[in-house]
């Protein structure tokens, strides 16, 4: 907790009122960098007004000065990429180990790349916990496209395929997929790239969002299912937008009950510790499927850090609670001062 109650900066998100009442005896100050995509998404003027009344301010990291030259901060938030950001975030964290990062460096990166991404979910084993989750098949393809289908045949892929490139990194062209029905269409594809089988999941995608210990579930419309007979009559190469970031959402849709139905809670929460455990994150978000036809086998496509939370229900509420735990936790674990 701030005790001095003393800002150097200038940029306060919020009004001229915030400004003033920060400078006197501020709770918490998340100090950000974001994009301004992110930021425009992230820090709507609802969730600041709610935030501020919590006693959360949100400061501005002025990007063309030293990091370590401005605070004072009880939380750094940032979603930005490069080895020069990473280098600036590493060294305050060195000199300001009482500051709470989100998240560290090396654990976001993991999260660029989608052969490591997946990786904690195959090694996972959730099978007593109401459900069974696992990852698609899949095949990385760094060089040479014209080796493709060779390398999808000897590795005993199905039909089709989904193709998404390998690196993560924040643009648009990292979230190109493509759908692969015939073996003759995938040389065309840009390696390098990742390939999944594609699961029928009845056309709906959950979206789960993790922010600490709070886990939210939001369906969203996905892919239709593939019969035997579409495949045997399609062929070529098709590009489809980023299906999980879709605008409409399917949770007020009358859907068949047996495809809606969310994963079971319990099967959430240990998956969710799991991930947090291993992956070192407190906020990101799991795209999961269900296997169409089952009830409980699931499967995670992909997980992204720090997503599109101003999507998220209630999301004011959640990310204010999870802040103000944050540094209460660390001021209990604070040693008590003997006088």
């Amino acid at each position: 907790m701030r005790s001095n109650g003393e800002i150097s900066h200038r940029h306060v998100e919020g009004d001229e009122e915030a400004e003033n009442e920060v400078c006197s005896s501020p709770k918490v100050v998340v100090g950000y960098a974001l994009t301004s995509k992110k930021k425009k998404s992230f820090l709507q003027p609802k969730f600041l007004s709610f935030a501020r009344n919590k006693g959360i301010f949100f400061v501005a990291i002025d990007l063309n000065k030293p990091l370590l030259e401005q605070g004072p901060f009880d939380v750094v938030l940032h979603k930005l990429s490069g080895k020069e950001w990473r280098e600036v975030i590493e060294e305050f964290r060195e000199k300001h180990p009482e500051v709470t990062i989100l998240d560290p460096p090396e654990a976001i990166q993991r999260l660029h790349n989608r052969q490591s991404m997946l990786q904690d979910v195959a090694d996972l084993n959730l099978s007593d916990c109401y459900g069974k989750v696992g990852v698609p098949r899949q095949l990385v393809v760094t060089k040479n496209p014209s080796t493709i289908p060779y390398e999808v045949t000897k590795a005993g892929m199905k039909l089709p395929l989904v193709a998404k490139p390998l690196v993560v990194d924040g643009t648009a062209k990292s979230h190109e997929l493509f759908l692969a029905y015939d073996e003759f269409s995938l040389s065309e594809l840009e390696p390098p790239i990742v390939l999944q089988e594609f699961v029928n999941h009845g056309g709906l995608l959950f979206k789960i969002y993790i922010v600490g210990e709070t886990i939210k579930v939001v369906r969203r419309f996905s892919l239709p299912n593939i019969s035997e007979h579409e495949l045997s009559k399609v062929d070529g190469l098709f590009r489809f937008p980023r299906v999980s970031c879709a605008a409409a959402s399917a949770d007020e849709a009358d859907l068949d009950p047996n495809i809606a139905e969310h994963p079971p809670r319990s099967l959430l929460e240990k998956l969710a510790g799991e991930l947090r455990l291993r992956l070192g994150l407190h906020l990101f978000n799991i795209d999961m499927i269900r296997e169409h036809g089952t009830k409980d086998v699931f499967y995670v496509i992909d997980i992204n850090y720090f997503p599109g939370y101003g999507k998220m229900p209630d999301y004011e509420h959640v990310f204010t609670d999870f802040l103000l735990s944050l540094v209460q936790n660390k001021f209990k674990k604070k040693p008590a001062v003997a006088f």
